[in-house]
C-alpha cells in the first residue's frame, strides 16, 4: 500500500464553534450552524473517515484496515482493533467547557475511554489562552467548594498561548480552551469527556448541556499542578512524546524534503502551514491530514515554508 490516504472531514456542530475552518483553511462548510470540530481522521463505530481521491475512494479507514491491516498498520496488527488516534481541527470561538477525561485506571468502572490529546495552536487571537491542570497546592475540598460556589475559575491553571505553541493533555488533567483559538488536536481513539462547569451556557437547543461532576471527581489527577506548554520555535524537535504516541514538529524550507522509508511505522502527517507537493504520491495543502502507510515509501517536498506534525509511535512499531 503506497497510497497517501486523504480523508474527506466530518463537520460537528458545537455551541461554542464559528465558521473560521472556512476562512483559514479555505473550507466550504455545511450549512450556517457553528462547527466546532472537522473530524479529519476517526475510526468509530459512529463516525468513520472516508478516503477523498486515488484508487482507495470512497472507502473507509474501517474497510481498508480490515482488508490490508499488514499493510496500512504494520505486521500482526489485529484486524478488529480500530486506528488508534482521533484528529482533530477545533475551531473554538468561544470558552469551551471546564472537562476532564477519564485515566486508563478509573475509565472502565465509568464505562468510559481515556483519552490523551496534544494541542497544537495554529491560530490565535490576542489574549486568548488555554486552561490545563490545577493551580499550585489546590486540594479536592477546595475544588468542591468553589465548585459549589461557582468560582472554579480561581483554582485552575490559565496561561496565554501563541501561534505553534503546545501542549500535551494527559487524561485526568483538568483543561478548557478559550475562545480565539484554533487548534489541530491529535488524541486517542476516544470520545468520553466529563464536563465539570460549562460557564453558565446554554446549548444550540437553549438549554443547560449535561454536566458529569461525579465522574469528573473520580477522574482528575489531584497532584496535577500548573504543567507547562512547549512554545514555539523556529526548528524541528519533539513536542509530545507518551505511551499513546509521539508528535514531532518539521520545519522545512521551500525546496526541501521529508523521506519515510517502506516499513518502518504507520505515520500520520499534518500540514500546519505551507503545502507539501508528494513526488508522483499528491500533494499536501495547509489543513490538510493524511495517514501514511506502514507498507509504503514517502517523499514530500515543501512547495513553501512549511510547518508539519508527523504523528508516529501509535501502532506497536517504533524506528
Amino acid at each position: 500500500m503506497n497510497d497517501v490516504l486523504r480523508f474527506q472531514p466530518l463537520y460537528q456542530e458545537r455551541v461554542w464553534g464559528g465558521r473560521r475552518l472556512a476562512e483559514a483553511l479555505g473550507r466550504e462548510l455545511p450549512g450556517r450552524a457553528p462547527i466546532g470540530e472537522a473530524w479529519e481522521i476517526v475510526d468509530r463505530p459512529e463516525a468513520q473517515s472516508v478516503v477523498k481521491t486515488g484508487r482507495h475512494a470512497g472507502k473507509t479507514l474501517r474497510q481498508l484496515i480490515e482488508a490490508r491491516a499488514a499493510d496500512l498498520m504494520g505486521p500482526g496488527w489485529d484486524k478488529t482493533k480500530p486506528f488508534p488516534i482521533l484528529v482533530k481541527w477545533l475551531d473554538c470561538r468561544e470558552r469551551l467547557s471546564l472537562q476532564v477525561h477519564p485515566p486508563a485506571a478509573v475509565a472502565p468502572s465509568l464505562q468510559g475511554e481515556p483519552k490523551t490529546e496534544t494541542w497544537f495552536i495554529a491560530d490565535t487571537q490576542p489574549g486568548a489562552a488555554l486552561i490545563v491542570g490545577l493551580k499550585n497546592g489546590v486540594t479536592r475540598a477546595q475544588f468542591e467548594k468553589n465548585l459549589a460556589d461557582n468560582t472554579l475559575e480561581a483554582l485552575v491553571h490559565r496561561f496565554p498561548v501563541a501561534e505553534g505553541d503546545s501542549i500535551l493533555v494527559r487524561s485526568g488533567q483538568i483543561h478548557a480552551i478559550d475562545g480565539g483559538n484554533l487548534i489541530l488536536e491529535i488524541q486517542q481513539n476516544s470520545d468520553t469527556t466529563y464536563r465539570v462547569c460549562d460557564w453558565g451556557r446554554v446549548g444550540l437547543d437553549g438549554k443547560p448541556r449535561q454536566l458529569h461532576v461525579e465522574q469528573s471527581l473520580a477522574s482528575i489527577k489531584w497532584d496535577d499542578f500548573e504543567p507547562a506548554p512547549v512554545r514555539a520555535a523556529p526548528t524541528s524537535g519533539v513536542i509530545a512524546d507518551c505511551a499513546e504516541f509521539r508528535i514531532r514538529r518539521v520545519v522545512l524550507d521551500a525546496g526541501e524534503t521529508l523521506s519515510f522509508a517502506a516499513g518502518g511505522q504507520v505515520r500520520i502527517l499534518s500540514v500546519v502551514t505551507g503545502q507539501l507537493t508528494g513526488s508522483g504520491k499528491g500533494g499536501l495543502a495547509r489543513g490538510e491530514n493524511a495517514v501514511l502507510p506502514y507498507a509504503g515509501e514517502f517523499t514530500f517536498k515543501a512547495a513553501a515554508a512549511s510547518l508539519v506534525l508527523v504523528t508516529e509511535n501509535f501502532a506497536g512499531h517504533i524506528d
